[in-house]
């Protein structure tokens, strides 16, 4: 990579480039079809201020190199936000709406985006998000928007996209892989196909290959979180589907494949997401400390009280905050028939768990972790009901984690687009 290049990701790309001034066939002005006050407008305004070089990095067509121009990053991820903002997941529904839509048909510009190109970016640039968060979040902080001293923590089970019948024992596992392995022999040698039908069977069973591999090695992990929890069946069984998700106790009481979101959200009136994990565990212990870590990266301070419910009431977890000099506000696990008051000190207690049982005795604590429902939940009942994220588009921690920092991205562009007008 030249030195150039080095310094500026886009010198020299050759890019399909948004024109929005242009007449569309009909003839249609494009611009003048969205209001001046359309959200698009707002939502691209504001990502033409975040810093995109990792997304032009990639791009191999250059300036006097060959290869057909590529699709502007700066329209692919406006398109993605701008469609998460209406709650669209669906990268089949947004490249129909770009044809469709004068919302999608502005950001687009006159540049044709298939749905291939939409899911392939949503894919690749996941982990370009969290960086995007960071800079949002840094806007955010240098207008004076954000007051860090207050986070709540909340954690969702959102469905995963596998079935339930999809999860199979050990020995079905190894079974699977020997016929999936013999499978893609067959279709590789298939002398009968032509060359584009032999290209897509080898990629599908070469794919179902890949998952039923990754599912087969997840089995000792599983062995090993069940034998630490306890788990009356310690069978594991692994989704051939999704081999990353887990089944999990969803709100309504049921069991199902799911992933474990976890938001950390400021509880000023900015309310802003400052922290995205996802795991496979149904549980929220210990949740707290890898957020903090994560908060402290990302915004350079750490906060002074941390709202989270009893799910993260992490003896360990609440000894580590205290150590940086966070207060942890959770209610106590009800005492059982007998038990002593739950706020009085136990002999085995560290001052900071000790700390934090007389803390939340105080109805000033009680008033103070009210507000955890008003924020981090809030946020979570808006990921699910308003962004999209009421079940998984993708499979694989990964793209999973990627979903949930779109989401968050999305959500704190919008708290800035509000708290600057």
């Amino acid at each position: 990579m030249s030195s150039e290049r080095q310094r500026d990701p886009k010198h020299g790309t050759r890019l399909r480039e948004a024109n929005r001034e242009q007449l569309a066939w009909g003839p249609i002005d494009v611009d003048a079809q969205l209001p001046q006050d359309h959200p698009a407008r707002a939502i691209a305004a504001v990502i033409e201020r975040l810093d995109l070089g990792k997304f032009y990095a990639p791009i191999e067509a250059r300036q006097g190199e060959p290869g057909a121009p590529a699709i502007d990053p700066k329209i692919l991820l406006t398109l993605w936000v701008f469609a998460t903002s209406e709650g669209e997941s669906s990268a089949r529904e947004i490249a129909r709406l770009t044809e469709m839509h004068d919302a999608y048909r502005w950001i687009c510009g006159g540049v044709s985006v298939n749905y291939h190109t939409l899911s392939d970016f949503r894919g690749a640039a996941g982990k370009h998000f969290n960086e995007l968060l960071t800079q949002v979040l840094a806007l955010l902080m240098r207008n004076g928007l954000v007051d860090l001293t207050r986070v709540a923590q909340d954690g969702s089970r959102i469905r995963a996209s596998a079935g339930a019948g999809s999860f199979r024992k050990a020995a079905s596992l190894a079974e699977l892989v020997e016929q999936a392995r013999a499978h893609v022999k067959v279709v590789t040698a298939d002398p009968d196909a032509s060359a584009r039908r032999a290209a897509a069977q080898k990629r599908a069973a070469t794919d179902r290959l890949q998952r039923l591999e990754a599912a087969l090695e997840q089995v000792p992990d599983i062995v090993a979180t069940k034998k630490k929890s306890g788990a009356k069946d310690a069978t594991p069984r692994v989704s051939t589907t999704d081999p990353d998700a887990r089944v999990m106790k969803m709100g309504d009481g049921g069991f199902r494949p799911a992933y474990n979101v976890q938001f950390a959200t400021t509880a000023d009136a900015a309310r802003v997401v400052v922290g995205v994990a996802v795991i496979n565990r149904g549980s929220d212990m210990g949740q707290s400390t890898p957020m903090l870590d994560q908060i402290k990266q990302r915004t350079g301070v750490l906060p002074a009280e941390l709202l989270a419910d009893g799910g993260y009431a992490k003896h360990q977890a609440i000894d580590e905050a205290a150590e940086r000099g966070v207060d942890v506000y959770a209610p106590l696990p009800k005492p059982r028939e007998g038990q002593a008051d739950p706020h009085l000190p136990c002999e085995d207690d560290s001052p900071a768990v000790a700390s934090w049982r007389q803390r939340m005795a105080t109805d000033e604590a009680k008033q103070i972790y009210k507000q955890r429902a008003a924020t981090a939940e809030t946020v979570n009942a808006d990921a699910k009901t308003h962004r999209g994220l009421d079940s998984m588009p993708v499979r694989g921690l990964d793209k999973v984690l990627g979903c949930a920092l779109l989401v968050a991205l999305t959500y704190d562009v919008l708290r800035l687009i509000v708290m600057s007008t």
